[in-house]
């Protein structure tokens, strides 16, 4: 492949500091409009004002006591002298290209059409005037922002999407969590098989080939209705532990009154009341019962068993409209208006929803308000949950890097729940590849106390699930 060279547009660095290491062998070119725009974006404590402030440490770490013809030349990108670069904890390819400034005025003209002072069109002007410098290698406009891409290619530039920050290429590569079994799986395994019960579960050990496609704590079932439900609680080698899954559906088990309705909602209570598992993430469309299930789990395992102390519910407050404005009041009442969601189904769970008498709804809302705490994700940092169980609400919005701020915060005893839907991601720059949440799934997958289910099916109405199919 020919020696390239990266012009980086002032969104991507805002979105993934470490971008500039991101390019193994290839050089990388940054205008100096890109370096007005992080300057007048360094203020604030949102996440992208913090991740300009990285990108600044990073470049000011590089050309620190270099001189002004040094860095005319180009600067080393060798990521072993920025171990910081490495604070994501993926695995990256060293970089060993070079690092250029602006430092001269470019050379070249663009079309009478794009002419003016706009930031985006002085980013074009510096890929095209670098054909002059870099010769034969090839000029490559790398943004996020699509309409910027679109201008390139019309005026002859190769422009690409920011892809190091994708955790997947094909989002149908995500895992969900179950698995099928082939109809003569007990047949197969007859002989090899090991069963017994403990503490009024049933386990089996199998070993086969079978064994190397299936993960930790995955749902295993047949295609047959009302057939048995497997999971996988240990692997090593060819060989499996699998217990038999706790049947939550109607005129079974509950959880707080609630019943599953379908193979995924039964695995997920599974999940959700297993104190051995420390994460759960929950994705699906509207309607598939996310809310609805971790609530019930959540205020039977802190109010009936005590398990927890309390439970603190929290989302990422990006309005789908026009923002409202500032909210009154304090932290729990400027989130209230964010936690709908959560509160409609509370209402259900807590039977506030039917004709109960006054005193009995403030009776129920009096315990609930000392049990139950609605927390801003914008006040997370430094703080540590000791026996709680978080829910946190919409996480298809959160960067990996907010995903890794949120989850940290987890002390001994609390458990995280991850709720979201991949097809409602409001956040600028953020993909259903590129999201924390589908970080948090395909990290977690091989370890032992975490799981995951992806709900299929819509439980809400039959007019909400005609609303999510055709609409």
């Amino acid at each position: 492949m020919a020696r390239r060279v990266f012009v980086l547009d002032t969104n991507v660095l805002m979105h993934d500091p470490t971008a500039l290491f991101r390019f193994q062998e290839h050089d990388v070119f940054v205008p100096m409009v890109v370096l007005e725009e992080l300057d007048g974006g360094k203020k604030g404590v949102s996440e992208v004002a913090r991740n300009v402030r990285q990108v600044s440490r990073f470049l000011d770490e590089l050309i620190a006591g270099r001189s002004h013809e040094e860095i005319g030349q180009g600067i080393d990108l060798d990521q072993r002298a920025t171990t910081a670069a490495r604070g994501n904890g993926r695995e990256t390819p060293e970089a060993t290209g070079r690092l250029f400034f602006e430092t001269r005025p470019p050379e070249d003209a663009l079309p009478t059409s794009l002419a003016g002072s706009k930031a985006d069109n002085s980013i074009l002007l510096s890929a095209l005037a670098l054909r002059n410098v870099f010769g034969q290698s090839e000029i490559v406009l790398v943004s996020k922002d699509i309409n910027l891409r679109i201008k390139a290619s019309v005026i002859g530039i190769e422009a690409e999407d920011y892809f190091n920050d994708k955790v997947l290429e094909d989002l149908d590569l995500l895992y969900t969590g179950h698995a099928g079994l082939p109809v003569d799986f007990w047949e197969r395994h007859a002989e090899d098989m090991e069963s017994w019960q403990d503490m009024g579960q049933t386990y089996y050990k199998v070993s086969g080939e079978d064994v190397a496609d299936w993960y930790v704590n995955e749902l295993l079932h047949f295609d047959r209705p009302n057939d048995v439900e497997l999971i996988t609680r240990d692997i090593e080698g060819d060989t499996a532990l699998l217990e038999m899954a706790e049947d939550f559906r109607e005129g079974k088990r509950h959880v707080w009154g609630v019943h599953a309705r379908n193979r995924e909602q039964n695995f997920a209570l599974n999940l959700l009341m297993d104190p051995d598992i420390d994460i759960v993430t929950l994705l699906g469309a509207a309607g598939t019962g996310k809310t609805l299930l971790t609530l019930a789990a959540a205020l039977s395992q802190t109010l009936d068993e005590s398990r927890y102390r309390e439970i603190i519910m929290t989302r990422v407050t990006v309005p789908v409209g026009d923002d409202i404005g500032f909210l009154p009041g304090t932290e729990e009442e400027k989130m209230t208006p964010w936690m709908g969601a959560l509160m409609d189904n509370l209402e259900v769970l807590t039977g506030n929803s039917g004709t109960v008498s006054e005193w009995e709804r403030a009776a129920t809302n009096e315990l609930l308000s000392n049990r139950i705490k609605i927390r801003s994700v914008n006040f997370m940092r430094g703080r540590t949950f000791l026996e709680r169980f978080v829910i946190l609400d919409e996480a298809q919005n959160l960067t990996p890097k907010q995903t890794k701020t949120l989850i940290t915060r987890a002390g001994p005893g609390t458990k995280f729940v991850c709720l979201g839907n991949l097809a409602q991601i409001d956040t600028p720059y953020l993909t259903e590849t590129s999201s924390g949440l589908t970080r948090v799934v395909d990290s977690f997958r091989d370890w032992r106390h975490a799981g995951h289910v992806t709900l299929a099916q819509g439980e809400r109405s039959r007019l909400a699930h005609y609303a999510s199919e055709h609409l």
